[in-house]
């Protein structure tokens, strides 16, 4: 049996002590196992529920950092978790290891021959897992139990301490809560967390953070597909209003009297259809936050009411002489340029200051550097586990496709690409194979592929009144050449659109566009 050097144990703590940042702690970790044992990937993973998410790898693909792993629906990670000892899996093991396929520097899809997983148990409670895949057959027989009851115990302080340490930086004096928060909800599954490791991604989680334990006013500005919804969860999700509702409106297309209706609530019978008394989304958000979504569509009218919320508080519901007051923190969001919108007198100068407190811009995929690799991951382990693959990961000349993109419709255009390339490769796959996505499976035009978007030469420019009567005579155009398209299928054109249909509906109503035998506009 072999056992761990001492000088081994010891340099390791050294450099954790010397550790800058938890992603630091992370590598240096699994620096130090890999001196200790010999093998071709090492993985560290944080459990939240039954989520295991990756925290750091070495010997794997960089972008498997992006997966996110549900424990009963892979075999291995659930035994391992099962078990208060490490696991060591034979080498003719025949259950599906979820690394397959995802080595680094390895042609083809080799699948690993021995494998071992370590439970990492804090205080009785299972904290993550560390596993370890080698080529050779046997790797891991002959190490002693103490070696790597040691290495178990060391990995799992170091996790609980980077929990720690990032729970003390979010707030000192709700450390012991923060912990708790972390250990539930920082490894959040289906699109509940910022993916990403570029610059402008950090620089954005450092404004959440610092902005979301304020009771400020945020307001999220981004193209449409980046993410300004899941910013505004996060910020919600980090501040001390966390335990109160979140409520989402969407502003897109809506009528004065449909916008304040839904704001503030209404009376019964104060306008045609309204059959019961209803609360609006503010009464609802009280004690918590309300995110308000394309916040730039709002009326004008009802721009001025809710301004009046913002200064004191109280609001009042159509149809009713009293008001009501409210808490409520507001988070918006707009793919508009508000301040375009205010000089042509399509939205309020007062309103854009009360909610542009503390502004965060999410940058388009396109700024991301590598993160489109993160996230094409994300998207293929999701598309995994819809479409009952054992294994999908994307080929080089898919990777170089995706990484030369120019992403006019960002994370959601690359989710919407992923998915479809994925039911593309199971037509005369088998589940049980280790399928890589191609090229050929990625539908990007060529030229659009060999070009990125902010290369791209811009169409000639029409005489225009206005930004905004241009982009509604574009939008005009847009819909009714879908709506024929789709033989006047809503559901039909709002596919085609990546939008919803009710809220396809209510522009259409806005633009003047209606359905008899033909596409009117």
């Amino acid at each position: 049996m072999t056992d761990i050097n001492a000088n081994l144990l010891l340099e390791v703590a050294l450099d954790l002590a010397n550790s800058l940042n938890n992603s630091d702690r992370f590598e240096r970790l699994l620096s130090t196992i890999r001196k200790a044992i010999k093998c071709d990937a090492v993985a560290l993973l944080g459990l939240n529920r039954d989520v295991l998410t990756p925290l750091a790898v070495q010997g794997l693909a960089r972008r498997t950092l992006g997966r996110r792993f549900i424990v009963g629906e892979h075999p291995r990670l659930a035994q391992i978790c099962a078990s208060e000892n490490p696991v060591r899996f034979p080498s003719d093991c025949d259950l599906p290891d979820p690394f397959d396929g995802l080595l680094l520097d390895r042609e083809g899809d080799l699948p690993v021959h021995s494998c071992m997983g370590l439970p990492l148990y804090s205080d009785s409670h299972l904290v993550g897992l560390l596993t370890l895949d080698s080529m050779a057959a046997d790797a891991y027989g002959r190490i002693s139990d103490r070696t790597l009851e040691l290495i178990a115990a060391l990995s799992a302080a170091t996790l609980k301490t980077a929990l720690e340490l990032k729970a003390l930086s979010l707030s000192a004096e709700h450390a012991e809560q923060l912990v708790k928060e972390l250990t539930q909800e920082a490894f959040l599954r289906d699109g509940g967390e910022l993916i990403g490791e570029s610059q402008v991604m950090n620089a954005l989680r450092s404004d959440i953070e610092l902005v979301a334990g304020s009771d400020y006013n945020v307001l999220i500005l981004g193209e449409t597909g980046v993410g300004k919804e899941l910013v505004a969860r996060t910020v919600h999700r980090l501040s001390t209003r966390r335990e109160k509702p979140l409520v989402y409106l969407n502003c897109a297309s809506l009528t004065e009297t449909l916008a304040e209706a839904e704001l503030f609530g209404h009376a019964k019978g104060a306008f045609t259809g309204a059959d019961r008394e209803r609360p609006g989304k503010f009464l609802l958000a009280n004690g918590g936050t309300i995110f308000l979504d394309e916040v730039g569509e709002l009326p004008l009218a009802v721009q001025s009411k809710l301004l009046r919320v913002l200064q004191s508080g109280e609001i009042q519901p159509v149809g009713k002489d009293t008001v009501q007051h409210v808490d409520v923190r507001i988070v918006a969001a707009t793919n508009r340029e508000l301040l375009k919108e205010i000089e042509s007198g399509g939205f309020r100068a007062d309103l854009y200051h009360r909610l542009s407190v503390y502004p965060l811009e999410v940058p388009p995929l396109s700024r991301r550097e590598n993160d489109v690799l993160l996230l094409a991951d994300y998207f293929l382990e999701k598309s995994r586990r819809k479409l009952g693959f054992r294994q999908l990961k994307l080929s080089a000349d898919a990777s170089g496709k995706l990484k030369r993109y120019g992403w006019p419709g960002n994370v959601r255009e690359l989710e919407h690409i992923i998915s479809r390339a994925a039911l593309k490769a199971r037509k005369g796959s088998s589940p049980s194979e280790i399928v890589s996505l191609t090229a050929v499976h990625i539908e990007i035009p060529d030229d659009m592929a060999a070009q990125p978007e902010f290369e791209r030469p811009m169409a000639p420019l029409l005489e225009v009144v206005s930004l905004r009567s241009a982009t509604e005579d574009y939008q005009r155009e847009l819909i009714k050449h879908i709506l024929m398209r789709c033989d006047g299928n809503w559901s039909g054109a709002a596919k085609l659109l990546s939008t919803d249909r009710g809220n396809l509906v209510r522009l259409s109503k806005r633009l003047g566009i209606y359905i008899k035998k033909e596409v009117v506009g």
